[in-house]
């Protein structure tokens, strides 16, 4: 199925090894190192949940970036080709009330560019 005249993304079992780093790197700039270590620690023994790219973004309270984007162009590609995209990595914050995207953002975009009902497999913490 298409909408907007791109294929349906398709998404890999598990996010792929890069991905915690990159959450790791992220969180860092938010919260000590201890708790960056817990909640990466988490995502790798969480299970695949599957959530609506608009719900994502209402969790989060971040806005939407553009298809112009270079990093959500790359990933609007990648779904055209039938590449496989990697699931994303989320944290709840009970302090903040919302999802911390620690890894995804521009995927989300991409797919929400899309499909804003899509449902997107994720790990939260």
């Amino acid at each position: 199925m298409t909408v907007n005249s791109h294929p349906t993304p398709l998404w890999l079992d598990l996010p792929e090894d890069h991905d915690y780093p990159a959450a790791e790197s992220y969180l860092l700039l938010t919260l000590a190192p201890a708790k960056v270590h817990e909640v990466v620690s988490a995502l790798r023994k969480a299970e695949i949940s599957h959530f609506k790219a608009k719900d994502i973004f209402r969790a989060s309270g971040l806005s939407l970036l553009g298809v112009s984007n270079s990093h959500v162009e790359k990933n609007l590609k990648k779904i055209t080709k039938g590449a496989a995209l990697s699931p994303l990595l989320l944290m709840r914050s009970s302090e903040l009330g919302k999802v911390i995207i620690a890894d995804g953002y521009h995927r989300l975009c991409a797919v929400y560019a899309i499909n804003e009902d899509a449902l997107i497999p994720c790990k939260i913490s």
